[in-house]
């Protein structure tokens, strides 16, 4: 893994961070490309089952890099995972913001790309590219209401102002709100939770919560068999079912 993001795994969670603090954790396109490695690399390791996605220093991403962009013409886009290396493919396993400072533009969409998000007090978070005369395309002004109600959607996208990570916890952007400088601390407290369990419940749950958005109510139950069925007949369905009866923790095998 490159300088500019680095990986730690303990406990069954992966915490991404980006470590770019000089330049408020901007992404220029190697920074892309290392955090879609990142990503791939904890979706294939059977020892992560959550990632937790960080920034170093006092703001969680500032989005692109522009100096960088200004002067190789290279956006920040992975050949797969799309923008900022997350955007259009986020992990498969699911993924923890963390957000200390500022999270605007890319930053947000970095976030929105993410699961579940974890915001510390003092954090802002918005959409101001209408701004400098832009549109959030990667994935901000698609992913904004699908989290919050459309009006308040609406009114983050056309005005461009920030909004308190309170007030985000209000409509639901935000998960949880952590004192300032312990948002990671809380998220992977957060991420204990979700790795606690199956591992392939855990995957399963997660991609048919995404999946099933534009699911017919005449299909929906034979789509998500697709990806229960194997889950109820894993060995970790039997270990879940003996654990309860034993009322003990289930030791889990990912199988």
């Amino acid at each position: 893994m490159s300088d500019a993001v680095l990986v730690e795994v303990a406990g069954g969670i992966a915490t991404v961070t980006l470590n770019r603090p000089e330049v408020r954790n901007a992404i220029d396109r190697p920074t892309a490309v290392a955090i879609a490695a990142a990503l791939d690399e904890a979706d294939a390791r059977d020892d992560v089952s959550v990632i937790v996605l960080t920034g170093a220093g006092s703001t969680f991403c500032a989005g692109m890099d522009l100096k960088a962009f200004s002067a190789t013409k290279e956006r920040p886009i992975d050949d797969v995972r799309g923008a900022f290396g997350i955007a259009e493919r986020p992990p498969a396993k699911p993924i923890i913001a963390a957000i200390e400072g500022k999270a605007l533009g890319g930053g947000l969409e970095i976030a929105l790309a993410c699961d579940l998000v974890v915001a510390a007090e003092d954090s802002m978070l918005g959409l101001p590219e209408v701004k400098r005369g832009l549109v959030a395309a990667a994935g901000g002004v698609l992913r904004l209401p699908r989290r919050v109600p459309y009006g308040i959607a609406m009114e983050m996208v056309l005005t461009g102002e920030p909004m308190a990570a309170a007030q985000a916890r209000e409509w639901g952007l935000v998960n949880r709100v952590a004192p300032s400088g312990a948002a990671l601390e809380t998220a992977r407290e957060l991420a204990a939770a979700v790795a606690a369990n199956a591992p392939l419940a855990i995957r399963a749950a997660k991609r048919i919560v995404v999946e099933s958005a534009d699911w017919s109510a005449e299909e929906e139950f034979v789509r998500q068999r697709v990806h229960t069925d194997p889950v109820r007949s894993s060995a970790d369905a039997a270990e879940g079912a003996r654990a309860f009866v034993e009322k003990r923790d289930p030791v889990w095998s990912g199988s």
